[in-house]
């Protein structure tokens, strides 16, 4: 879906502000020559408007490319990659016992006594297997995720998202939806700030918890995360940040959650993400695996040509976070590709991919 206008947008000066504390340094001009399976974005009408390129083998970085008009400095919109950082967040909060998978979400909505969507756990939510009744994004027009982010449910997207029913049994069926990510989103902030009631003390407890647990220690200074009137963090769809820091966000899921030493994310937690979903085994934990998924359904990556163990942060429009354990590799592809026009797209990454040896474990 394009976005309007009208909906919480980061001032384009943001995006020119130079990032510091950057994990990776920028790959060499030498390093850049030398990979035509990345190149071909930037050179194939049919891998347009590809904006970055970033390869990561092993923890450094041998490629780095940019269109004309963007570089280092550019925050690039999330999309759907912001889900898999606030299923992080969540991962966060499981590892400190605050937070539970397989008891009931603490949605305040269906505590009450004989609402069957009480039963919904927080893996369900994960799992995108809650059960409840959604339309993603066709017709666009009636589309929660559209209402939600841009029209009459704009002012509290979780209030709409916890009022929907049952459409099937918890962790019967498969559906993917944004508004899911926002409840998840909604209880990680009632969790680490239960008595904030305010928006202003939302938001400000929400962007501590995300400095202090992903994007300080995981070096990722120039994440941004936007919110709602009523201060939840819209996580499914709008955070940016620089090429750089999502290819660190990358690295710290293929170091198995851990930076400069320090264990960031719990195994536990990458272990989880990218094990196969019950109702859809091309999806783990808000993360998408290079699987085949549900049948009839277009799979997220490449698992015609593999690796099996490749799983990916992925966004509308085009945008990756590979994570490639098999190959020591992580690769970043953003850009603004329209949904008719990104068939070709997942194939060169499969190709970029594969251009690289798997590693002797």
């Amino acid at each position: 879906m394009m976005r309007m206008q009208s909906s919480l947008f980061v001032a384009t000066a943001l995006l020119l502000l130079p990032l510091h504390g950057l994990r990776a340094a920028p790959a060499s001009p030498d390093a850049v020559r030398s990979l035509p399976a990345a190149d071909v974005f930037f050179t194939d009408p049919a891998l347009r408007e590809t904006r970055a390129v970033i390869v990561l083998r092993d923890g450094k970085p041998i490629y780095e490319r940019y269109a004309p008009g963007y570089g280092p400095g550019n925050r690039f919109i999330s999309w759907s990659m912001a889900k898999s950082l606030t299923a992080t967040l969540v991962g966060a909060l499981v590892a400190d016992g605050r937070l539970e998978l397989d008891s009931p979400a603490p949605v305040p909505a269906w505590a009450g006594a004989g609402d069957p969507r009480g039963a919904i756990t927080l893996r369900q939510l994960l799992h995108m297997s809650s059960g409840l009744q959604h339309v993603e994004a066709d017709p666009a027009e009636r589309a929660d995720t559209n209402r939600a982010l841009f029209a009459d449910k704009s002012a509290d997207i979780v209030g709409h998202a916890v009022s929907a029913p049952l459409a099937s049994k918890p962790g019967a069926t498969y559906q993917y939806s944004t508004l899911t990510t926002h409840i998840l989103a909604d209880i990680v902030v009632r969790t680490i700030a239960p008595a904030a009631k305010t928006p202003v003390a939302r938001r400000a407890a929400m962007q501590r918890f995300l400095v202090d647990r992903l994007s300080g220690p995981a070096a990722m200074p120039s994440l941004v995360c936007e919110y709602d009137p009523q201060g939840t963090m819209l996580g499914g769809s709008f955070c940016h940040a620089s090429a750089r820091d999502w290819a660190n966000f990358g690295q710290l899921y293929l170091d198995n959650g851990v930076v400069a030493g320090r264990q960031v994310v719990s195994p536990d937690w990458v272990r989880l993400v990218r094990t196969p979903a019950p109702t859809n085994p091309g999806y783990g934990g808000h993360f998408w695996l290079n699987r085949p998924g549900q049948t009839g359904k277009t799979p997220a990556l490449f698992p015609d040509q593999g690796p099996a163990d490749a799983y990916a942060a992925t966004g509308h429009l085009g945008q990756y976070v590979i994570i490639v354990p098999s190959r020591r590799l992580v690769v970043v592809r953003l850009g603004k590709t329209q949904d008719d026009l990104l068939g070709p797209i997942k194939p060169a990454l499969g190709r970029l991919v594969n251009s690289f040896a798997a590693v002797a474990p």
